[in-house]
């Protein structure tokens, strides 16, 4: 289907008419979501420490090694879906509303998905564990947290969290290449097809250099008494078993 793109639009709450530069559009995008986000994603994923008995050391500031990865993670997947709902919201004003393109629909996806990462980050539920502020790291009985124990909650919150943000960046890949039919612009093309290739091969070093620990070993350790180091353990012995 043809889209004839607008090359102005109008701000209803100024009552004014200026032209849209749609290139400040795809620069603004593409550094959310091929240069902000994937810098959050590989950081955390190589980033974590290597597990210890016990964990991130306890009393380590949240902007200090080894708090850094998940502080930058979350901070960064915020101020990426607050910046691409500006954009897009902008977008569309200044164009009418939704164009129905191909674009747009893989747009929406991208920022529907993201925003869901948002939300779903409310939902984690507590920590927990020997490092948290109100635990005793003398009694175990305290350092209970949905996180350190593996609530269902929690194990939900990250099978929805890891893939859902998996599929943004797949949607917003597509936004990119939708958005490039019908709009070109060569450097934000070659620029987008290096990102990926540097993604996918700093992911490949990374992974085969070993640095993709275990979030909850690289959190609380690997201590046998660690409720899901326990039940990690019991399905293993279990497998075990079954085997003929």
């Amino acid at each position: 289907m043809h889209y004839d793109i607008p090359t102005e639009g109008r701000i209803p709450l100024l009552d004014i008419t200026i032209p849209i530069h749609w290139d400040n559009h795809a620069i603004l995008m593409f550094a959310i979501w091929f240069v902000l986000v994937p810098v959050a994603v590989i950081l955390l994923r190589f980033g974590k420490i290597r597990p210890t008995p016990y964990g991130i050391p306890r009393g380590t500031p949240k902007w200090a090694w080894p708090e850094f990865p998940w502080s930058f993670h979350k901070y960064a997947l915020y101020t990426a879906i607050t910046l691409a709902l500006a954009g897009a919201g902008f977008a569309m004003m200044l164009s009418g509303g939704f164009s129905g393109t191909l674009h747009a629909w893989f747009g929406l996806a991208t920022i529907l998905l993201g925003l869901g990462q948002a939300i779903s980050a409310w939902f984690r539920g507590s920590h927990g564990g020997r490092k948290a502020p109100a635990s005793d790291p003398e009694d175990r009985t305290t350092w209970g947290g949905d996180h350190f124990d593996m609530a269902p909650q929690r194990w939900w919150f990250e099978a929805y969290h890891k893939t859902s943000g998996y599929f943004a960046l797949f949607s917003a890949g597509g936004a990119v290449a939708t958005g490039l039919s019908q709009f070109w612009m060569p450097g934000i093309a070659i620029a987008f097809g290096g990102t990926v290739l540097a993604g996918l091969v700093a992911s490949i070093l990374l992974q085969g250099r070993g640095h993709n620990h275990d979030t909850y070993s690289s959190v609380y350790g690997y201590h046998p008494e660690n409720p899901f180091n326990r039940r990690r353990y019991r399905e293993m012995i279990k497998a075990q078993d079954m085997k003929p």
